[in-house]
């Protein structure tokens, strides 16, 4: 389980949720909160709860924002989970939509948002193995790369 308590503002959004979207949110959010490397910050930002690089750790970023890392949002018609390390024409991303194809599941993926509908369209495995695969600094160090 986590090991420190939601911001305030995670929880409002998670109790916000209709329960048909809760039911396939939350064990995704659940996953990847579990996955999740030690020094990222989750909050609220772009109206989705996600996890950040700190400014404190990493102030160099392009707009002055912290460093999205994984974002998930809750929309009408499907949930979108952004994992911006896969955000480039990338081993890592290549690798990403081989393992996902051999689940058998079909992938709705753009540069870095994955769609999906149900939780039986989501390789929960895999999503946690993503998410846990970027420690703060390899995420920064893709980061710069590309920037």
């Amino acid at each position: 389980m986590r090991a420190e308590p939601l911001p305030a503002e995670v929880v409002d959004y998670l109790e916000a949720l209709p329960s048909k979207r809760r039911e396939v949110y939350q064990p995704v959010f659940d996953t990847v909160a579990e996955a999740m490397p030690d020094g990222y910050r989750l909050g609220v930002q772009w109206r989705m709860p996600g996890w950040v690089v700190p400014l404190e750790t990493f102030p160099d970023t392009y707009n002055g924002q912290p460093l999205a890392y994984v974002s998930l949002g809750a929309q009408k018609n499907y949930t979108s989970l952004y994992l911006m390390a896969l955000s480039s024409d990338s081993a890592e991303e290549r690798g990403f939509r081989r393992e996902w194809a051999s689940s058998g599941r079909r992938l709705d993926m753009g540069k870095s948002c994955v769609r999906f509908r149900s939780l039986a369209d989501v390789d929960l495995p895999l999503v946690a193995k993503t998410v846990a695969a970027f420690p703060v600094a390899r995420f920064v160090s893709i980061y710069e790369r590309a920037n």
